[in-house]
């Protein structure tokens, strides 16, 4: 999956649920994808930070949130 295509379903995510604070939809997000992208996620994250910290999940969603706050860009 490409981070062009994890910012659309976690857009889509935030739209069905848009009371959530960004780590919550990052967190539906990737229980959305299923078991096979958590793993995936929380493997960039290994490879990004050269450890993995705790859980599968954790790392998983730690990666979606670094992935959208860097596509979205800097604040204006």
């Amino acid at each position: 999956m490409t981070d062009e295509q994890l910012l659309i379903e976690f857009a889509l995510t935030r739209m069905d649920h848009p009371e959530l604070d960004l780590e919550e939809v990052a967190a539906l997000t990737v229980r959305r994808l299923g078991e096979d992208r958590m793993l995936d996620f929380a493997g960039r994250t290994l490879v990004s930070r050269g450890e993995l910290r705790g859980a599968a999940f954790p790392a998983a969603v730690e990666h979606v949130l670094r992935v959208v706050l860097t596509l979205r860009g800097p604040d204006d």
